[in-house]
C-alpha cells in the first residue's frame, strides 16, 4: 500500500499545477493589458505637470488631482449616473416584454426576431448615433411629425428652435443611450426565459393560477438573473458613454465620459484625467459589488 501510495503521489502532484497552467494565458493577458496599464494610469494620477505644453509628468504623490476632479466634476459624474440609470430602467421596461415573448412566443419566427434584435450591431457604435441625430434634427422626420400634427406651436411659445425640440436635450441623451445598449439587456433576459421549464408554467396553471400570477410566482423570479446581468450590461457602458451626449446633448448634457476625453486630448491635462477615471472605476466598482450582494444570482436562483 505504501509503495502504490508512493507511485501514485508523484502523478498526484503533478496534476495539481493543471489548473495553474490553464490559467497562465488569461493571467498573462490580465497583467499586460490590465493590471500594466492601471499601474501607468495610477502613476499619472498622483503625478504634477510641470509644463502644460510638454508630456512630461513628475511622480509626486500628488493625491489632490481626485480631490481636484471630484470637486471639478461632481455635477457631470451625478448627471451620468442619472442618465445611465434611467437608461437602464427603460431598457427593462422596453426590452423584458419583447424577450418574454420572443422566448415564449416567438414560435418559428424566434430566430427572426432575435436577429433583428442583433442587427443594430451590423454597424458601428457611432454611425448609429449620428443616424438618430438625423432623426432628431431640424430636418427629421421627429419634427416633421410635429409640424405635421401642429404640436409646433407649443415649441415655439417656449422659444425654442427646430434643434431644440427633441435634439440637444437629456431626453435626446437617454433614447440615444436607450437604443444604443438595449440589445444588452434583451439578449440575456432572453435566455433566462428561454431555459424555464415550460412544465412548471403548466403545473402553475393547473394549480388554477391566474396568469398573472404564474407569470408573478414563477417566470419573474426565474428570470431574474437574465435582468441582474442585463443591468450590469446596459449600466456600466452607458454611465461611461460619451458619444451620446456629444452628438444628442449640449454643454448642459455632458456626461463623465466626455469630460474624461476632454481632459485627455484636448486639454493635455493627463493627471486629472487619470484621476477622474480612477473615481468613476471605483464608484462603478463599489456600486457592482453592492448591487451583486443585495441582488446576486446565488440568492435569485435559491
Amino acid at each position: 500500500m505504501a509503495r502504490a501510495k508512493a507511485e501514485v503521489d508523484p502523478n498526484l502532484r503533478k496534476g495539481r499545477f493543471a489548473p495553474y497552467s490553464l490559467l497562465s494565458p488569461g493571467m498573462l493577458w490580465l497583467i499586460l493589458f490590465f493590471l500594466v496599464p492601471m499601474w501607468s494610469l495610477l502613476r499619472i494620477a498622483l503625478s504634477e505637470k510641470p509644463n502644460p505644453f510638454l508630456p512630461d509628468y513628475n511622480l509626486t504623490w500628488h493625491w489632490a488631482n481626485f480631490t481636484d476632479a471630484i470637486d471639478r466634476f461632481q455635477t457631470q459624474l451625478i448627471r451620468s449616473f442619472a442618465y445611465a440609470g434611467i437608461a437602464t430602467v427603460l431598457c427593462i421596461l422596453i426590452g423584458y416584454p419583447l424577450a418574454y415573448f420572443i422566448a415564449l412566443r416567438g414560435g418559428r419566427w424566434r430566430n427572426f426576431m432575435l436577429g433583428m434584435v442583433m442587427v443594430p450591431f451590423f454597424t458601428s457604435f457611432l454611425i448609429r448615433t449620428i443616424a438618430w441625430q438625423t432623426i432628431l434634427g431640424s430636418d427629421g422626420p421627429a419634427i416633421w411629425f410635429v409640424r405635421t400634427f401642429h404640436l409646433f406651436g407649443v415649441t415655439n411659445a417656449l422659444h425654442l428652435t427646430d434643434n431644440d425640440v427633441f435634439l440637444n436635450t437629456p431626453s435626446a441623451v437617454i433614447g440615444g443611450l436607450t437604443y444604443n445598449f438595449i440589445p444588452f439587456m434583451i439578449l440575456p433576459i432572453y435566455v433566462s426565459i428561454e431555459k424555464i421549464d415550460p412544465r412548471l408554467i403548466e403545473a402553475a396553471r393547473d394549480l388554477y393560477s391566474a396568469p398573472a400570477q404564474a407569470f408573478r410566482k414563477v417566470v419573474l423570479p426565474l428570470s431574474l438573473p437574465g435582468v441582474f446581468a442585463g443591468t450590469l450590461l446596459t449600466f456600466i457602458p452607458a454611465a461611461g458613454d460619451f458619444i451620446n451626449a456629444e452628438l444628442l446633448g449640449n454643454a448642459k448634457t455632458s456626461m463623465i465620459g466626455s469630460q474624461i476625453s476632454k481632459l485627455f486630448l484636448k486639454e493635455s491635462y493627463y493627471p486629472q484625467a487619470a484621476a477622474l477615471s480612477f473615481i468613476f472605476m471605483a464608484i462603478i466598482t463599489i456600486g457592482v459589488l453592492v448591487y451583486a450582494r443585495v441582488l446576486g444570482t446565488e440568492e435569485l436562483s435559491a
